[in-house]
């Protein structure tokens, strides 16, 4: 029999609270969240101050989580593994710099696994969208040097003194092409391709996919194949008066048309939709990545499950005023009850 998790027990028991409202699945989602499952590292000669911008996948029994440190020695990318989820606290958090990634400004770390070569990428921002490749997932030493997905700066993505805006750097594949996504901090959100045997060479065709304010498409999109539908979702962070919260839209297509799903907003996960056993810690819902069906490029979910999601949190009474300095944690929300994405589930439960 497998033991149960105490963590994820506690989520669940707190996701069917009686009296807790349930979502009605054509207006939104509800979810609960978990208590910090992953802190700043203790380290031998860097202070750590927060991790960030997780990126997790499930393979050979275990949970690979990757992560953006923020620190005395600045932005540096780590690596973290574990069985279960009541182990993830106390389970080593190792830099990848002692890798060919070697150190320097790394940040944003998207993690998946490219069938065609056989090889597990980590792509993420080093100024311009970066990646390395390992044929090892678990060995944090075997990361390549950083090599950029673009030979040049797409003109659609300079500001006006010639520099890029972009950021959040996140890769999907269907059966023909990858596309990469990212967002610049100023409403807007774009898209690039190339196909599935040049990748990750050939990026071309970058388009503005959807515009907006600035603090509704701010930033941290993630995209996701919804298994077992015709259907793909979109997650965005955005800006809200109780602090960071993800925007969701819905597409049948990676370079089609997304449109929002959920409340009149569209919010998919905030502070008015997670519900904390206990002390709320943290303010809103920031940068964070679906808990995925398998752990290729196609990036599937599954929806017949209830979602999960691995996100940053922030103290609400957080007043310190360097960015860097940000005491950010990582902890999970589970999905309570039915909601826009459980609806598409194929074999519905009677």
């Amino acid at each position: 029999m497998k033991k149960c998790n105490p963590i994820l027990s506690a989520v669940i028991a707190l996701a069917i609270l009686p009296g807790m409202a349930q979502a009605n699945a054509a207006e939104g989602f509800d979810w609960a969240s978990s208590p910090p499952l992953i802190v700043p590292p203790k380290g031998d000669s860097v202070n750590y101050y927060g991790v960030k911008d997780p990126s997790v996948v499930f393979y050979d029994g275990q949970y690979h989580v990757f992560m953006t440190t923020a620190g005395t020695n600045g932005w540096g990318l780590a690596y973290t593994h574990f069985r279960d989820w009541s182990q993830a606290k106390t389970s080593p958090i190792v830099p990848l710099d002692k890798s060919p990634m070697g150190p320097g400004y790394r940040a944003a770390p998207q993690v998946f696994y490219f069938a065609p070569q056989k090889l597990w990428y980590i792509v993420y921002q080093g100024g311009d969208p970066l990646y390395s490749t390992s044929p090892n997932i678990s060995d944090p030493r075997s990361w390549s040097a950083p090599k950029p997905f673009f030979d040049a700066v797409p003109d659609l993505v300079k500001k006006p003194d010639g520099n890029p805006a972009w950021l959040d750097f996140w890769i999907i594949c269907d059966e023909a092409k990858c596309y990469l996504f990212f967002t610049n901090d100023n409403g807007d959100f774009y898209r690039a391709e190339t196909t599935l045997s040049s990748f990750p060479a050939g990026f071309h065709n970058t388009t503005r996919v959807m515009t907006g304010l600035k603090d509704d498409i701010f930033e941290a999109s993630n995209t996701y194949k919804v298994a077992g539908s015709k259907n793909y979702i979109t997650l965005v962070e955005a800006i809200g008066p109780k602090g960071r919260y993800f925007r969701v839209w819905k597409s049948d297509r990676l370079d089609g048309e997304w449109s929002p799903i959920g409340d009149s907003k569209n919010v998919f996960a905030g502070a008015d939709n997670v519900r904390f056993d206990g002390k709320v810690w943290s303010q809103g819902v920031s940068h964070g990545e679906m808990i995925r069906q398998g752990f290729d490029q196609t990036l599937s979910i599954d929806p017949c499950r209830p979602l999960q999601f691995l996100y940053q949190g922030l103290e609400p009474d957080s007043k310190e005023p360097d960015y860097l300095k940000l005491p950010y944690r990582l902890g999970l929300i589970t999905a309570a009850g039915a909601n826009p994405v459980s609806e598409m589930c194929p074999v519905k439960a009677h």
